[in-house]
């Protein structure tokens, strides 16, 4: 058994497909069907059911195939560390980061990292914060980057740390009522329509959090656009539908421009008005037992000593 012949069961059992498997690794369909073969002929098993033209994986095939698959992930994460071992001039860091952190927080972050490690890859997807947790939970990533909470099913296997915030803006455009005013009452969140991010979002997590801390119940709210992405959130709000909560990173520009207005929140006391903030914390995660490389531990503390900075 090579790890070659390994890849190439991984990528048929990822698509159910000789062709397209060979096409995916860039080598001739025979070469693909060989390998298949003799794996199976090595040891007396069927990996797919052939049936016309279409395959389906065994029994045997399952098995294999999450054996498979952690037998490369454990090579991939040998050669990660092997790099590294000059001074961390060779290497790679996996990041995964939700929207509105991997678009406005993190690059700052990036460029500070490979200022000092130039020789680093850093390759990074964006998700929402649900996505991100999932992924860093099933080693997708190295390191997950993101506001709002994680799932309760998650956080026997994931660590999470600050390294950061942001604050929740309450915005609206120019042709909004709230527009001319710097505050508004709590109770006057009833009285207009919103637009918001969905659920897995970490923004909405904590603006619905926020929302309930101060005896609102979220779904009173009159929701009219649900979307998935805080960029469309702040392009319909600028052109006039409802308000939202968009962290502050995303709307600075705007707020200079004054394409969007930020309003206050305030609950009346006896001598005077409080003022209620939305605080979202940016948290690490990382993976309570996989292997941390020298890599991750250099980023995380860039990232430890810059929030130490902040505070």
């Amino acid at each position: 058994m090579t790890l070659e012949q390994l890849r190439i069961f991984l990528a048929v059992a990822e698509v159910l497909h000789f062709t397209r498997a060979a096409e995916a690794l860039y080598i001739t369909q025979p070469a693909v069907s060989a390998a298949i073969q003799s794996l199976e002929t090595e040891y007396g098993v069927r990996l797919f059911h052939r049936i016309g033209r279409h395959i389906e994986i065994t029994d045997a095939g399952k098995l294999l195939q999450g054996e498979a698959q952690k037998i490369l992930d454990h090579v991939e994460l040998t050669e990660r560390c092997l790099k590294e071992l000059n001074n961390l001039q060779r290497g790679e860091l996996k990041l995964g980061a939700s929207l509105t952190v991997g678009n406005y927080w993190l690059p700052e972050k990036i460029s500070q990292f490979k200022q000092l490690y130039p020789g680093i890859f850093i390759n990074c997807k964006l998700g929402n914060a649900e996505e991100i947790c999932e992924g860093t939970a099933v080693g997708m990533y190295d390191l997950g980057l993101v506001t709002g909470e994680m799932k309760a099913s998650l956080q026997q296997c994931l660590e999470k740390e600050e390294v950061g915030s942001d604050r929740l803006q309450i915005v609206v455009g120019k042709s909004h009522p709230w527009y001319q005013r710097s505050e508004i009452y709590l109770d006057e969140l009833l009285n207009t329509s919103w637009v918001m991010r969905e659920s897995g979002s970490g923004a909405q997590q904590i603006f619905d959090q926020a929302l309930q801390s101060w005896g609102i119940e979220p779904s009173n709210l009159n929701v009219v656009i649900n979307l998935n992405t805080s960029e469309m959130v702040k392009a319909v709000v600028e052109s006039g539908v409802g308000a939202a909560a968009i962290p502050e990173l995303m709307v600075k520009k705007e707020l200079l421009l004054g394409t969007l207005h930020a309003v206050k929140i305030t609950v009346p006391q006896k001598q005077s008005c409080k003022k209620l903030e939305i605080i979202q914390p940016v948290w690490k995660l990382k993976h309570r037992q996989r292997f941390q490389t020298r890599v991750m531990i250099a980023f995380e503390a860039l990232l430890m000593q810059d929030n130490v900075q902040v505070a």
